[in-house]
């Protein structure tokens, strides 16, 4: 199954539109959380050339603005290859996961940042 094929099954199963992120568009990661589980991931809105995603790895959502470094999605696989299947997921999705969990939940505050 393709990369777009998930997306549109993670997609389908919230109700949800697929809102693609384009491949030269930025993202935030904690580069220095990789590693850790679970793999967090939240979507503000769209501006600026960014997707609106951010993504960490672990328990705890970093608060130093710093923490999270700029990724074009097209890098993606190379650091968080789980992550990439939740991208498609409108502004104001989350998702947690492992290899074995998986959660994914509409928060209405991200719209508003």
């Amino acid at each position: 199954m393709t990369i777009i094929e998930e997306q549109k099954i993670i997609c389908k199963n919230q109700g949800v539109e697929t809102v693609y992120p384009k491949a030269e568009e930025k993202l935030g990661i904690a580069l220095s959380t990789i590693g850790n589980k679970p793999i967090n991931g939240l979507r503000h809105p769209i501006e600026n050339g960014t997707c609106g995603w951010y993504l960490w790895c672990g328990e705890e959502l970093p608060e130093d603005p710093e923490f999270f470094k700029p990724l074009h999605v097209k890098h993606i696989n190379e650091y968080l290859p789980l992550a990439e299947k939740y991208l498609a997921l409108p502004v104001g999705y989350r998702f947690l996961v492992t290899e074995s969990y998986e959660d994914i939940w509409f928060d209405e505050s991200l719209k508003n940042v």
